[in-house]
This record gives C-alpha cells, sequence and structure tokens, in this order.
C-alpha cells in the first residue's frame, strides 16, 4: 500500500498561471464532498498558490482558511498577495474566486528551516495500531460523497461512523487515489478526508459544512513522507449548531507531520 510518486495536487487539478500573482485550476465532480467540493481539495490549491508566489523554496509553516461562499465545481481563479517577513519567513494571502464571487480565502506562512538550540520535541506521539495492510478498506458510499473514491482508507482504531457509538474520534491510514506526493498541500487534503467528528455518533449523514481550517506543518519535507498517513480526528466540542474537530497526522515510522482543525456549522 506505501505510495511514493511526484504527482502533484497541480497535476491533479491543473493548476496554471494565468498572469502575476494569478493562477487558474478545476475541480471536477469527482471531488465533491458532501455538500460541494472538497474542501481540503480548495485548500490544497491555496497552499499550493501560496507557495508557488513565493518563488517554490520556503516550507509551508501554517494555514488559516475561511469561506467566503458557497463553491461550486468547475473552474476557480486565485489571487496571491506575498508579504515578506525578513529573509527567512513570508505569508501569502490567497483568495479564491468564481463567477459568484469570492469563495475561499487563506493567509499562509512559509519559512525557512534553520538551526536552533532547542531540542526536537512533540508531545503527539503516534497511536499504536495495526499496520495499514492488516486493516481492512472502508469506502465512503459513493453516491453521497463522490470525493471518497480518492481515498484509500483503512480504519485503524476507534469506532466507525454512522454507528450511533458513544466516542466521537476516528483513526485510519490513509492514501490518496490517484497517489500524490506527501507535501503540505496533499496533507491538507487528507486532513478533510475523514468524516466529521460528530459522526461516529450519529446513525445518518447530516450535513457539517466546513467554516474554517486551520493547518500547523511539523515537518519542512527534507526527509520525504509517503502514503498511506495515520489520521486521527476527534471532535473536540459540539453545540449550539457549531462543532469543531481537531486531526493529526503521521507517517508510517510516527513522524508527526501536520496538526489541524476545522470549525463547521452543523444543519441538521
Amino acid at each position: 500500500m506505501k505510495q511514493l510518486t511526484n504527482r502533484s495536487v497541480a497535476d491533479e487539478f491543473a493548476l496554471d498561471a494565468t498572469g502575476p500573482d494569478t493562477w487558474q485550476a478545476r475541480v471536477d465532480r469527482t471531488w465533491r464532498g458532501w455538500t460541494g467540493p472538497h474542501g481540503g481539495a480548495l485548500a490544497a490549491l491555496l497552499v499550493e498558490v501560496a507557495r508557488r508566489a513565493t518563488g517554490d523554496e520556503l516550507p509551508v509553516r501554517a494555514v488559516d482558511m475561511r469561506f467566503l461562499g458557497r463553491p461550486v465545481d468547475g473552474a476557480f481563479t486565485f489571487s496571491a498577495t506575498p508579504q515578506p517577513i525578513g529573509r527567512s519567513t513570508a505569508v501569502v494571502d490567497v483568495v479564491a474566486r468564481q463567477e459568484s464571487g469570492p469563495v475561499a480565502a487563506a493567509s499562509i506562512t512559509l519559512g525557512r528551516t534553520a538551526p536552533s538550540s532547542v531540542p526536537d520535541r512533540t508531545d503527539r506521539p503516534a497511536p499504536e495500531v495495526a499496520a495499514a495492510d492488516s486493516c481492512a478498506a472502508f469506502r465512503l458510499p459513493p453516491e453521497i460523497v463522490p470525493v471518497g473514491a480518492h481515498f484509500d482508507i483503512r480504519p485503524a482504531a476507534g469506532p466507525l461512523p454512522l454507528t450511533a457509538a458513544a466516542e466521537a474520534w476516528m483513526c485510519a491510514w490513509i492514501a490518496l487515489d490517484p497517489p500524490m506526493a506527501t507535501d503540505a498541500a496533499a496533507l491538507a487534503i487528507l486532513a478533510d478526508a475523514l468524516p466529521p467528528g460528530i459522526f461516529p455518533t450519529l446513525s445518518a449523514p447530516i450535513a457539517v459544512p466546513t467554516v474554517a481550517f486551520s493547518m500547523h506543518v511539523h515537518t519542512d519535507f527534507t526527509a520525504p513522507a509517503s502514503q498511506p498517513v495515520l489520521v486521527r480526528a476527534a471532535n473536540t466540542g459540539t453545540g449550539g449548531g457549531w462543532s469543531v474537530d481537531d486531526i493529526d497526522i503521521w507517517d508510517e515510522p510516527g513522524r508527526l507531520l501536520v496538526s489541524a482543525r476545522q470549525t463547521r456549522r452543523v444543519l441538521g
């Protein structure tokens, strides 16, 4: 199941420059999620545009994304405004637009790796689970969520979605199909691959669209990561029509790659 490839998010969505700090891409219907184009795919494109706007030299460190409208399948245009901060850090503001107007925006922080006297550490070790090849595949129903066909999901721990479980978390090995290089953009897709964190507590699906998405990157990918990756998504709280999920992703050796958070509306 291990995947190593040079295929990128830009290849998958035909991302192409159209002018100074402007790009276009297309998200087809196979990338449709519960209520529209997959939010992780749009986040990935915003990340890739920011990376290109800085000259493809600085590693992505953080993503702060907001939805501004309801996107639809089809063409997107992106405009980027780089904000250099010294010699080693930049913030890029990226806006995604469709014919209806702006649909999403993100501020993306990029920064060069530098030596430090502080030892590397993490307080989020990978959970001990069975290897991906020994976990049975789980497929999101394509008639409800077409984007499910782009994920090879192998549940490794926790309850399954829509099982009326007492706990609101899931943990699974996930790989992209077709395979893509495991970089910050692809990990934005993978961070949104599992259903909303409250789904294990439900017995029927409801719409829980993402309003805000943030992601923090813990590596510069100098040591490449392969897929599948281990994704743990947990609902940290739901109430008043809003829901917050925390997501962590590790590679197979147990290296923490990213941590993410989603704020969602509960429409049901």
